[in-house]
């Protein structure tokens, strides 16, 4: 497989790269893409030393597939121009989620809906892509009426300008801002743009994208996205009413055997799942597994992913390994 990564010098983009290394994916030739000013820059990848091209030079040696993690405005200006040519695209940016002819994909929730015709598709949001491999099986079996979800997202699904602000002022220098507030040593209740309805973009993705991913527009979903001062992994404490009662044993023993979810759930030895356990690792870590007393059928759980892996990067290479087991790629 030719693979191109286009933001390769991006923090998701460097993610992919390890992801792909560590699952083995097929790459008989990588091509690392950037902007023009990273242009020439090297990478490394499986101990060999590639340079950074522009994306124009891509599309021309005709990679298999392009894992995109440039932002919105690259991948709304590229990846028609990739899929054009008969290149498949895995977009991390928000552009492509909400179209209407776009696959938005979570393989462990609804993988199957890929076809070779999919040119561009979409990887979700990364609160929404640990969310979901969670509601999934309880859909399933006791269908899923209404979604309370607060988030404790980490720096890391900002940027590296953030990353940089914490650290700045961990160590006391004055520095260039990601947020309009200080981040260390506080909880800053606004992830994206706010939208007229009061609720940020970050909270809207989250509503929108479940229901798409779901399959299932009937899921009333409601959402408060939060950024904490952690670097990688992001917390959701959520809140789930289905439309069957549950016993809270088969619920447990229901996500156990989810593909890719750990239960992290014995609090009489403390243990429960926490970003610094989640870091560097692809699964989705559920705990905390409790009824809801003030309300009949809901419960209450708490889930943990790296962002940068399982909600962005892994994500992302899991669709291309079911792209390439299917032959669609």
């Amino acid at each position: 497989m030719k693979v191109a990564v286009v933001g390769a010098t991006g923090l998701v983009g460097s993610e992919m790269l390890k992801v792909l290394a560590e699952r083995n994916f097929p790459v008989t030739e990588l091509i690392p893409v950037a902007s023009e000013k990273s242009k020439g820059k090297e990478i490394e990848f499986k101990g060999k030393k590639y340079k950074v091209i522009t994306p124009t030079e891509a599309i021309a040696l005709k990679p298999n597939v392009a894992l995109f993690s440039a932002g919105g405005a690259t991948s709304t200006e590229y990846a028609p121009l990739f899929a054009e040519a008969g290149i498949t695209v895995i977009d991390n940016s928000s552009a492509w989620r909400m179209d209407p002819t776009k696959k938005l994909v979570v393989p462990e929730v609804n993988g199957d809906v890929l076809t070779a015709e999919d040119k561009i598709i979409a990887n979700p949001n990364c609160s929404t892509i640990q969310m979901v491999v969670v509601l999934k099986p309880l859909h399933d079996k006791y269908k899923i009426k209404r979604v309370v979800v607060s988030t404790y997202q980490s720096v890391t699904g900002t940027g590296v300008k953030a990353v940089r602000q914490l650290e700045d002022e961990r160590a006391g220098i004055e520095g260039e801002k990601a947020y309009p507030y200080q981040i260390d040593l506080n909880v800053i209740p606004h992830i994206d743009v706010f939208q007229e309805n009061g609720y940020t973009k970050e909270e809207m993705k989250m509503i929108k994208e479940t229901n798409k991913i779901m399959g299932d527009d009937t899921i009333r979903v409601t959402a408060t996205t939060v950024r904490i001062p952690v670097v990688g992994g992001h917390s959701e404490s959520v809140n789930i009413e289905f439309e069957n009662d549950f016993d809270v044993e088969e619920l447990r023993e229901l996500l156990r055997q989810q593909d890719g979810v750990v239960v992290v759930d014995n609090p009489s030895n403390l243990e429960y799942p926490m970003p610094k356990d989640a870091h560097g690792k692809n699964e989705v870590f559920v705990g905390r597994i409790r009824r809801d007393e003030s309300q009949d059928k809901t419960v209450n759980l708490w889930i943990v992913a790296d962002n940068l892996r399982k909600g962005a990067a892994t994500n992302a290479v899991q669709i291309a390994e079911l792209l390439y087991k299917k032959g669609l790629i």
